[in-house]
């Protein structure tokens, strides 16, 4: 550890001298503030109190910060000056890049801090579980208060208001969302479907839209009539048995595709999909909360069992973006963002993504800074992010990068090559040789200009790093303000019931219906039909009576002395009939 402290020393040996700026020096004793659950309650246990840094020259120095975000920006860092991220740009989006191990979490961390303290709520899945000790005040770590000290800042800890969530209910709020809102191209893209077969559920999708039961049904419950899976699968089933009807309004439905997008649905369900679509579907705005101090809700998903289906995973939280962006009124650009968006692993949306995804992908990054949400992806090469979406992303921490194989090589040269060049620090150089904790980092400012690219220490989170117990999370949890609106799911009159109502209802007149007449058969069909084997419906016998069998040697004779064309053209259309194309 005294190394540890020498290195981080060392770092900031030359940051003091060029440290403009000079705060009060804090009590001796520091204490955090309250901590408040969703409701704003103080819960039992959140009042800490922590000694202050028992460095010698502590009670001398002037430049000690208790709190170092300024009006408007949040702290991140130190290089030879603090580096900060302006709220005004924070709906421009960012990246956090960099190998594992190097301290991506921990900087996603400091982010939902610091935009939580300025009353941002904010957004983030949880990989690993160690993102949910945000809600837990921190420990004063030596190598934390020691990184502090070296910044200039009384290390202080906190905690901030989180609210869980989890797709499957167990560690969270349930978050659910109807089949309809999800529609055919995300549906699509889950289910790894080909063309063909998404082509089918574009049709079952129109076929719900313009069928006037299920419209009907779907005003009903202000989600469409395709609630959950099993209205999905009803409605393929009745288009396959629809399909001539169905294909002359709407184009061909390949019936075999059906079978095989059903598999599909199977083995989403296999997977938990079951749990996501339904009702009550989740409400947006209750991403967008603020506690009683003023402060941003962390709104935290529980991704550990989540990535056993990674394709679920990214489609959840690209429907997650699209309906912000569907639903959020224009704003411009704000003093700060309305919500902040942070995409973790975030390579698995772009892998294997078709064009058109990834084109409404780029759209939605570009047009969702209007609607006030900052999109931060959270990966660990830049290259897994495509292109035009890499143009829109402003604010970027990059951790270091290991130049082993060519195509490392070929990311930190594209890495340093994205920043604004800095004539006294060479990126490239500088992405292979960074520490844990060390970042090269770029803001927008003034006008929302990247700002050179710059070697900085992010500083300590003031939250605890690591997970919290399971108890810990079950009194949070327990304490929110959401308990109930999403715990029990609601199963509403949708396309499931409507079309096994209409079924049993045509199978119901069918059997009323009274059997059609069999036509006579009569002339040279009947003796043919006759010749070929045929029998009279009446007849239960399989022995033919003395008539038949002098009818039958007669209508030999006959059909062997007429004309041989008529003869072949009549046994060829017959056998044309019945054994198809010839």
């Amino acid at each position: 550890m005294e190394a540890q402290t020498l290195s981080v020393t060392n770092f900031f040996s030359v940051l003091h001298s060029s440290t403009q700026y000079v705060r009060p020096m804090p009590p001796s004793l520091v204490e955090t503030r309250r901590g408040h659950d969703y409701k704003g309650q103080e819960r039992k246990g959140a009042r800490h109190k922590f000694a202050k840094c028992d460095a010698p020259d502590a009670e001398a120095r002037s430049d000690v910060m208790a709190e170092p975000d300024q009006n408007g920006k949040i702290f991140v860092g130190q290089s030879t000056k603090p580096e900060f991220l302006d709220l005004r740009f924070g709906n421009r989006h960012g990246l956090v890049a960099g190998a594992t191990g190097t301290g991506k979490t921990v900087t996603l961390q400091v982010l939902a801090e610091g935009f939580s303290r300025a009353g941002v709520p904010v957004f983030a899945a949880d990989i690993k579980g160690d993102l949910s000790g945000i809600a837990a005040p921190g420990e004063p770590k030596e190598a934390f208060v020691q990184r502090a000290k070296a910044m200039g800042l009384d290390y202080q800890p906190d905690e901030f208001p989180v609210v869980f969530w989890d797709l499957f209910g167990e560690q969270g709020h349930p978050i659910r969302a109807t089949v309809f809102e999800m529609g055919p191209l995300l549906l699509s893209r889950m289910l790894d479907l080909n063309d063909v077969q998404e082509g089918v559920v574009n049709i079952a999708f129109r076929v719900a839209d313009d069928d006037p039961e299920l419209k009907r049904a779907g005003a009903d419950v202000k989600a469409g009539a395709l609630v959950d899976l099993k209205d999905l699968r009803e409605l393929l089933s009745y288009v396959g048995k629809e399909s001539k009807d169905i294909g002359s309004r709407y184009g061909n439905v390949a019936v075999p595709s059906i079978g095989a997008v059903q598999r599909q649905l199977l083995v989403l369900e296999n997977q938990g999909g079951t749990q996501f679509f339904g009702q009550p579907a989740l409400d947006i705005n209750d991403f967008m909360k603020t506690d009683r101090d003023g402060r941003g809700v962390i709104n935290i998903l529980a991704a550990d069992r989540l990535m056993e289906n990674p394709r679920l995973y990214a489609t959840f939280l690209l429907w997650l973006i699209s309906e912000m962006f569907e639903q959020l009124p224009e704003v411009g650009d704000p003093e700060k963002p309305k919500l902040v968006f942070f995409f973790d692993e975030a390579h698995l949306l772009f892998n294997d993504a078709p064009k058109a995804l990834l084109d409404k992908i780029e759209q939605v990054v570009r047009l969702i800074r209007s609607k006030g949400v900052g999109v931060y992806f959270v990966t660990q090469n830049p290259l897994d992010v495509p292109e035009k979406v890499l143009a829109q992303l402003g604010n970027r921490v990059q951790h270091a990068l290991r130049a082993f194989t060519p195509r490392d090589q070929k990311a930190v040269k594209a890495a340093a090559d994205t920043f604004r060049p800095n004539p006294q620090l060479d990126a490239a150089k500088a992405i292979t040789e960074l520490g844990k904790g060390e970042a090269l980092v770029s803001f927008l400012e003034g006008n929302g200009v990247p700002s050179p690219v710059a070697r900085a220490m992010i500083r300590p989170p003031s939250a605890r790093v690591g997970p919290i117990t399971a108890e810990e999370r079950r009194k949070i949890i327990a304490g929110s303000r959401l308990r109930g609106k999403y715990d029990h799911a609601v199963d509403p009159e949708s396309a499931y019931e409507i079309l096994q109502r209409r079924i049993q209802s045509r199978a119901a007149e069918q059997e009323e219906a009274p059997p059609p007449e069999q036509p006579s058969s009569g002339g040279l069909g009947g003796v043919l039909g006759d010749i070929f084997g045929g029998r009279q419906q009446g007849r239960r016998s399989g022995r033919m009576s003395t008539t038949e069998v002098v009818v039958k040697q007669v209508a030999r004779s006959v059909a062997a002395t007429v004309g041989s064309q008529l003869g072949r053209a009549l046994i060829r259309g017959v056998l044309g009939s019945l054994g198809g194309k010839r």
